[in-house]
């Protein structure tokens, strides 16, 4: 009887993996698909960007909240106007976003809009009466 549920959840578990197995194979191997960024090139190597941005955005943090240095090179709002997507200005919005697609793939939440802005400083936008005003 024990030998008849083990081979009982074994199969369960195997027909549960067999199901999991398309979204696996579905994903992209290299990463996700992002907007590539407005300017070039990056303020450091992508490759280390990726593995330590996290540690340069708390650097930043401290060095303007608690010294008062504000360098606009490696201000998060530079790191916005340059990954934005090119036709809203964002860097949230969908999984092709820069960093709404990166931390959706990485699985990480991200929190730095709740307070920050996810908008491009230099995307002009339509005022609401611009937009409503006639033309083509």
């Amino acid at each position: 009887m024990n030998a008849a549920r083990a081979i009982g959840r074994i199969a369960g578990a195997l027909v549960a993996l067999a199901a999991f197995m398309p979204a696996v194979a579905a994903a992209p191997a290299s990463g996700p698909v992002l907007d590539k960024p407005r300017a070039s090139p990056c303020v450091e190597d992508p490759k280390l960007m990726r593995r330590i941005h996290m540690e340069l955005v708390k650097h930043g943090r401290n060095d303007t909240v608690h010294l008062g240095i504000r360098d606009r090179k490696t201000s998060l709002a530079a790191c916005v106007d340059c990954h934005a997507n090119a036709k809203d200005g964002s860097v949230v919005g969908s999984n092709t976003h820069f960093c709404q697609g990166c931390h959706g793939y990485a699985a990480v939440k991200i929190d730095c809009f709740e307070c920050h802005s996810s908008q491009a400083r230099d995307i002009v936008r339509p005022t609401a009466a611009a937009a409503g005003k006639g033309g083509s």
